[in-house]
């Protein structure tokens, strides 16, 4: 079997119950392909993607912005302390192959453009929708519920 691959969970911490059960879904669906989920550790899209993801038997990375280890969620396997604050976005960033992004604020939208910025793909759901100079983009690849932002998102990455 090939190497794991990692998906970036993005949203929110507070956020809208909609939000809360899409991520955990999508958590769900990561773990039950066989991906490592990867975010920012703490509540909200966070929490309800990794406790998807331990629900399913997968993996969770986390990369929180303070260093105390013990803030990350309960549902967190490695919990990386990195101080760095907000700047730990480009962390979750790099560490993943892909970046799923689910609802969100301005934390949110940084990490969609750190992502864009270095060449991953991204996919939304209910998230930001982006414009240049007027014009929509088409940057993010828009999925309607969230076994098609999984689906859509390991394709991206493999290629099927």
């Amino acid at each position: 079997m090939g190497e794991k691959l990692y998906v970036g969970v993005v949203g929110g911490s507070a956020f809208a119950q909609k939000s809360w059960d899409d991520a955990l879904a999508i958590g769900r669906e990561i773990a039950r392909r066989g991906a490592v989920l990867v975010c920012g550790g703490l509540g909200g899209v966070m929490e309800a993607a990794c406790r998807g993801a331990k629900e399913g038997g997968g993996t969770t990375i986390a990369f929180l912005p303070d260093e105390d280890r013990s803030r990350a969620n309960d549902h967190i396997d490695h919990a990386l302390p990195t101080g760095m604050g907000e700047m730990r976005n480009m962390l979750i960033v790099r560490a993943a192959d892909v970046v799923i992004a689910v609802g969100g604020e301005f934390g949110t939208l940084s990490e969609i453009g750190f992502a864009l910025r270095i060449g991953k793909p991204v996919v939304g759901l209910e998230t930001w929708e982006l414009a240049k100079s007027g014009e929509p983009s088409n940057a993010i690849v828009v999925a309607a519920d969230p076994i098609e932002a999984v689906d859509r998102a390991l394709g991206l990455v493999t290629g099927t």
